[in-house]
């Protein structure tokens, strides 16, 4: 079985930032009242794989210093990299942040300090960031992949649970996700209120994984701001081509796609037992070929499939895998899939989960992975359909596998 496949293209609209260093640059500037009187600057990271993450952070590091700050880095990824000091660090390290490329230090560590408060729950802040005297919070805002709510993954989840490390992000976990729909907010409340989080700088993307929104926000103004780019994020996000489909092929999977490795608004899979699952696309089965370089083993999101190949096995780092799981609670995600040994044999066994469909109407689609759809294979069934669409443009066939059943080409993006 080595099906022909048609590349396709889909034209999202396409806001975008021209010059990154200097929007950043204008940005920072209007919150610099805020910094006065403060030395030392705890600039905190996560770990997504976020468009021109490098630059900003390099151009914040500048700013700062120009404005006689101290500036140093702090990885803000809760239980990522492992839940240790130097897995965090090396996770900084894959997106080019380094205290040579910086231009500045780079502190990582698992200690935190408990913020008080009244909620009747513990909240922790990185213990570095806590010592130094301002705290500025770079971060994309974008849709959750585990829940929908007036904040879901930007400067106010980072706040709480990035900045909190393992230890917060255990405890908000082990609520579900209640912890993060209800109890982060009033967590985010709390560490914002105290001053030490002067300001953040907030991140939307495009449909092309490209900057299209960096915003510098007060930190009292975070919880009001945040939910209206949460919804220009939402506007802004890919889709696949079609709603309806028998096999969607994903090249890749990984931590610097998505939290959950593949990105749950894309694939309509959740896989929460509190959650309703999304009602579209509904698609039959998924298999997915490899996991990324940046996940460093990290296989999170391998239970939304249906099939994987073993070069994604081979690839599993179990510890910090499990690390992860343990840490969100949700064990489904965690649940290693069919495994085959090529690609043919994988994608040969999701068809077969479709039951009886004739190979002339089966609905696939190949993606390199869920943040790049803007380049997709596509059977002949979904091309037909596709061919009355403006947006959508038709190219030429190609076979799926090569020679060696490993899939043929890439899926590009």
């Amino acid at each position: 079985m080595n099906p022909t496949l048609i590349h396709v293209t889909q034209r999202f609209p396409r806001p975008i930032v021209e010059d990154v260093s200097a929007v950043a640059l204008a940005e920072l500037s209007r919150v610099r009242k805020y910094f006065e009187g403060r030395s030392s600057i705890a600039i905190a990271v996560g770990s997504r794989g976020i468009a021109n993450l490098a630059q900003i952070v390099r151009q914040s590091v500048r700013v700062l210093s120009s404005w006689g700050c101290s500036p140093f880095i702090v990885p803000a990824m809760g239980s990522h990299g492992g839940a240790t000091a130097q897995g965090q660090a090396e996770l900084l390290a894959s997106y080019g942040i380094t205290e040579e490329s910086m231009g500045c230090p780079v502190r990582s560590s698992m200690e935190v300090v408990e913020i008080p408060t009244s909620l009747g729950f513990g909240v922790y802040m990185d213990a570095l960031a806590n010592a130094a005297d301002g705290v500025l919070i770079i971060n994309r805002i974008k849709p959750h992949t585990d829940f929908h709510g007036r904040y879901e993954s930007g400067l106010v989840k980072m706040a709480v649970i990035g900045l909190g490390k393992e230890r917060q992000a255990h405890q908000i976990h082990c609520y579900g996700t209640h912890g993060l729909r209800d109890l982060v907010p009033q967590a985010a409340h709390e560490i914002l209120s105290r001053g030490k989080i002067v300001a953040g700088l907030a991140i939307v993307e495009n449909a092309y994984d490209e900057t299209a929104i960096i915003e510098a926000i007060p930190a009292q103004e975070i919880e009001g701001r945040e939910p209206e780019l949460l919804a220009v994020a939402k506007g802004n996000m890919p889709r696949l081509p079609v709603e309806d489909l028998d096999v969607l092929i994903v090249d890749e999977l990984g931590k610097n796609i998505s939290g959950t490795g593949m990105d749950t608004n894309i694939i309509g899979r959740i896989r929460i037992p509190t959650e309703r699952e999304p009602e579209s696309p509904r698609i039959r089965a998924i298999m997915v070929d490899s996991l990324t370089p940046e996940s460093h083993g990290n296989a999170t999101g391998m239970g939304l499939a249906d099939v994987v190949t073993e070069r994604l096995r081979a690839a599993i780092d179990w510890e910090a895998t499990y690390t992860n799981i343990v840490t969100s609670g949700f064990a489904d995600r965690g649940k290693l899939p069919v495994v085959r040994r090529t690609a043919r044999e994988a994608y040969e066994f999701a068809v077969r989960t479709c039951g009886m469909v004739a190979p002339e109407k089966l609905r696939v689609v190949r993606i390199k992975n869920t943040l790049h759809l803007g380049e997709c294979w596509v059977s002949a069934s979904v091309a037909q359909e596709l061919s009355a669409r403006e947006e959508v443009l038709i190219g030429g066939e190609h076979p799926l596998f090569d020679d060696a059943g490993q899939l043929a080409l890439a899926a590009r993006g």
